[in-house]
This record gives C-alpha cells, structure tokens and sequence, in this order.
C-alpha cells in the first residue's frame, strides 16, 4: 500500500467505528440542565390554542401552563420563559398589561410559582411588545418613533411586579440602551438583588421571528430594525456584550441561535458569565415543516440542532423542544 503522509498508520475512523466509541470521544455532550422552555399564556382562552405556524406548540391556558412547567422539572430542564398574551382590548399604547399585578402574564408567574416552587427557574419575558397596541417592545413619541427613555422606566415597573410575582430571572429582551441597569436598579430598590438578569445581549432585526408573531398576537405595525440589530454586524454585538456585562448582567444570550452561530462562538469565547441561545420560532418551523414533508429526520435533525448550538458555546439554550429533547436524552 501507499503511503501518504501517515497514513496507512494514522485512521481517524477508528474513532468512529460504533456508536460505543462514537460516544466516548464526543466533545460536545446535551444534557437535560441545558435547556430552558419559552411557553406561552393565553389570557381569556378554556382550551389550549394551537399556534398553526408552529406545530406542536400552543398557547396555553393557565391549567395548562402548570401541567407544562410540571413535565419540564419531570424531565430535568432547568427554566421556563414565559410570554402573557393579554386579551386584545386590553393592549394599549403603554403596554398596561405587562405592569398589572394582575396582567396574564403576572398571573402565570405566580401559578407556576406556585406548581413548582424551586425545582425550575421560573423566568419571565421583560417587554412590551405583547402588551401594546403597537406591537413595538416599547412606547411611542409622538412621531412614532419608539421612546428609548420612556420605555426604560415600563421596564423598571415591569421588573419590579414579575420580581413580586415570583420570577426568578427577568429577560429584557427589548433592546432598549441602557435596559439592563435600569432593571438592575429597580430591583435592587425593592430588595430583590436575589432576582437574576439574563440579558438579551445580541438580539438581531432577524426574518425568523414570524411564527412567534402568532404566537404572542403581535399587533407589530412596520418593523424593529432601529432598535434590533443589524444581522450584517459582529462588532455592535461586541460592543452590547460590554456594555451589558457593564450594568450588571448576570447572564447574556445571543438570539436567534442557528443563524448566528458565529456571534454565540465570540461571545462565548469573550465572557465568564453564563451564555444561552435562543433557538426561535422560525428555526422550530422549518425543521418541523421539513419534517412533516418527508424531507428530513426530524428527530436527528431536532437533536443535530441543538448540539450545534451547544458546540457554538450555548451554556444553556432556549427551545421549543426543550422537554421532549430531554426526555429523549432521558431515554438513553
């Protein structure tokens, strides 16, 4: 035989030979602690509502919602992130709902508080984009354009009654300037410095969001892209990455996942804190819509997904699968 280089003597299918040694020599390992499910309340609904554009999720009612979070500390996940969908007429254009004590939202934070206790970090959505007329993730000037400032002191008083309603780590996911200090401040006001933050640090102006628009009954008029970032850039994400960490992030997120995997990579690579990623709607649909064509494995295809975020450097990460993928990994 000839040799090329070291080869004969060097074969790295040996390494592969089956599944045994497949598993032993894998770098990148999913576990069930890995994931955190994002689920959605629905206020005002006996049933729960099926979200066409995402198959296989819902929006809940509050029954429901327990049950959910129930099976998720069953299955060993480590959170929930929770979305308040409030009836349309009570949307308006300060986003009353998301600072109601009794807001659907507030309501479900202490329902599944109360289910689970602490066996699962209890997390709640920080925006205002499902309460608001608008649809924007924050309040209007008058010309229409959204109010960083303004929309900064919502977020204090949202911080504030998710934190008395029994969220354990707040999202702000608004990509207002200044968000996370802000919250910080407000919940160190009211003695709650033991509620954690988990910046929405790189949250790009992406095309995958859609189907999450049914989901929460977005009224979004226009789009994000002034306050969203751009998806041609890596620095600005650097530079929200500091200046997040600056204001007392506990914990930072790159969102959307897949598409981004290059950001995760340099975040990760920059930071001693904690990172997820959130794997959003669009990357769920378009594996499930695969799926249900015939066109892919979707069970492999679930499961390829996720460890490529977890190998980009996602600590945790945010999916709609998150349960059934740790059963999965449960069953193993």
């Amino acid at each position: 035989m000839t040799t090329y280089g070291s080869f004969p003597g060097t074969r790295p299918r040996r390494l592969r030979s089956n599944p045994v040694m497949r598993r032993m020599v894998a770098e990148t390992r999913l576990h069930p602690a890995d994931f955190i499910l994002p689920a959605f309340v629905r206020e005002g609904v006996s049933e729960p509502v099926p979200i066409g554009a995402m198959p296989g999720v819902v929006q809940h009612t509050r029954d429901s919602l327990k049950k959910a979070a129930a099976e998720a500390v069953a299955a060993g996940i480590s959170g929930i992130m929770l979305f308040g969908v409030p009836e349309e007429s009570k949307k308006d254009a300060l986003g009353t709902p998301g600072t109601d004590p009794d807001g659907i939202l507030q309501v479900a934070l202490r329902d599944v508080r109360a289910e689970v206790g602490d066996d699962l970090l209890v997390m709640s959505d920080l925006c205002l984009d499902e309460t608001t007329d608008h649809g924007h993730c924050g309040v209007l000037d008058a010309e229409g354009r959204v109010d960083n400032d303004a929309t900064l002191e919502r977020y204090a008083e949202m911080a504030q009654v998710q934190a008395d309603a029994g969220a354990h780590v707040v999202g702000p996911s608004g990509m207002m300037d200044g968000q996370v200090g802000v919250v910080r401040d407000a919940l160190d006001q009211i003695g709650r410095e033991d509620v954690a933050i988990l910046a929405y640090t790189a949250k790009y102006a992406s095309a995958f969001y859609g189907p999450f628009r049914e989901a929460v009954g977005s009224s979004l008029r226009g789009d994000r892209k002034t306050y969203q970032q751009d998806p041609a850039n890596v620095r600005d994400s650097m530079r929200e990455l500091a200046l997040d960490l600056e204001e007392g992030a506990d914990m930072v997120m790159v969102k959307p996942a897949g598409p981004y995997l290059d950001i995760l990579a340099r975040v990760a690579d920059a930071v001693d804190v904690p990172v997820a990623a959130y794997q959003i709607s669009g990357e769920y649909s378009m594996i499930e819509a695969a799926a249900e064509r015939g066109w892919i494995d979707r069970d492999r295809a679930i499961m390829e997904a996720l460890t490529g975020i977890r190998r980009a450097g996602a600590r945790n990460i945010l999916t709609y699968w998150a349960t059934e993928a740790a059963q999965k990994l449960n069953r193993q």
